[in-house]
């Protein structure tokens, strides 16, 4: 390849390179947009609930997946954005993190509650169960403008609820939630067939209760052992130290690579703004959610990204050190230090497979940004970097001089 036509490519490669990196710069803030942030980040309530089982109702892995089913129903109705809700089989618990959530109480209510609705009258005679429901909705009561929660019933329990009404005109029924009194209404008129719900004081408190009897009657008795709130003002201070340790970390990692191997860092470091590239992108492909240990495994792999280039540059040092030409040391090195390179990311890649099956929610994250990142260094560190640099010799810009990959001649 003739210089003049070598200088044009690697000068419009560099133009491209820089023109990329400048726009995803300034477009850094809606692209981070992009990204679903977890609780440690966003701020919400982190909730930990142990299931106890009872000789009627033992703890299984059936009873386990049904509560989780409900308990995400609830939390999708209540219109949580990107809810994490997971089971830990082993110990029979169940992991509920509700990012942008500040009313942590109402969520506890509401996650953890058995959802057992029943109406009785004054003798203590069961009337009809939250098993005959069909549906619950909040509303306001028309004249009154109080928000109320109705009920529709199946055509057995509307039958029932007319014949207790009708006998118990001027006195109470008693409506429960799990064992407690929520409303005691005074019965002004028989023959009622679809009952109200009153005494709310906000239509907050109302849609809650009726999100509560939409999703059912947890099979289990689910006891909060763990939880507690993250300010988004705290999640937001740790964004931007993760930033800043991503950046601090990226140029750190160029500078030595830079400073020891010269042109191949070079190289290197352009693969690395690649790898960045790569990692991100796969990150939002997969829809991971980024938590402070996805951002610790995004730093560490920042520094593995590079440890294939270590170890092929040092291999080329040696080839050129033993008297041969840059061309025949570039292929020889990275040849040579292939095997060493693939049984140090298998090793890595299965350490991080054991993390992602058997580890809980934020282990997974780093798990999770761990693999990504050793597969997208294998691709910016074997196939970029070597592209690159026998372009490079083949133009030879470089004639066959070892000072440019840091060998004293």
């Amino acid at each position: 390849m003739r210089r003049a036509t070598a200088v044009a490519v690697l000068l419009s490669f560099l133009i491209l390179y820089l023109t990329g990196a400048a726009f995803l710069w300034v477009r850094r803030a809606q692209i981070a947009g992009l990204f679903r942030l977890g609780l440690d980040l966003r701020g919400g309530v982190r909730v930990v609930l142990q299931a106890e089982g009872t000789p009627e109702a033992p703890v299984t892995d059936q009873s386990l997946q049904e509560a989780e089913n409900i308990i995400r129903v609830r939390v999708d109705r209540l219109g949580v954005t990107e809810p994490i809700v997971q089971r830990e089989p082993e110990l029979g618990r169940i992991v509920v993190e509700l990012p942008g959530v500040e009313e942590r109480h109402a969520a506890l209510d509401l996650i953890g509650r058995t959802g057992l609705l029943e109406f009785y009258d004054e003798e203590g005679n069961l009337i009809i169960t939250g098993r005959d429901l069909v549906r619950a909705d909040a509303a306001f009561q028309p004249g009154t403008n109080e928000p109320v929660v109705t009920l529709d019933l199946v055509p057995e329990a509307r039958k029932k609820f007319a014949e207790a009404t009708t006998r118990n005109v001027g006195r109470r029924i008693i409506i429960m939630l799990d064992g407690e009194i929520i409303s005691a209404p005074v019965v002004s008129v028989g023959g009622i067939e679809e009952p109200i719900i009153t005494g709310y004081p906000s239509m907050e408190e109302a849609f809650r209760l009726s999100v509560l009897l939409n999703s059912g009657i947890l099979p289990l008795n689910l006891r909060v052992v763990e939880d507690y709130a993250v300010s988004a003002t705290l999640g937001q201070d740790s964004l931007e130290k993760s930033k800043q340790a991503v950046l601090i970390g990226l140029a750190a990692v160029g500078l030595f690579m830079l400073s020891v191997y010269r042109l191949p860092g070079l190289m290197a470091d352009l693969a690395l703004g690649v790898y960045m590239v790569l990692l991100l992108g796969a990150l939002l492909a997969v829809r991971a959610t980024i938590t402070l240990h996805a951002i610790a495994g995004i730093v560490l792999s920042v520094g593995m990204a590079v440890d294939a280039n270590v170890i092929i540059f040092e291999r080329i040092k040696e080839e050129l050190r033993a008297g041969f030409t840059i061309a025949a040391s570039l292929d020889r090195g990275f040849r040579r230090a292939m095997r060493a390179i693939l049984d140090a990311n298998v090793t890595t890649l299965i350490a991080a497979a054991a993390l992602f099956r058997y580890g809980t929610g934020p282990v997974r994250g780093f798990a999770l940004t761990l693999s990504i990142g050793i597969i997208a260094s294998m691709i910016t560190a074997i196939l970029l970097t070597r592209f690159l640099l026998k372009f490079l010799v083949g133009t030879r810009l470089l004639a066959d001089a070892p000072r440019y990959f840091g060998v004293r001649s």
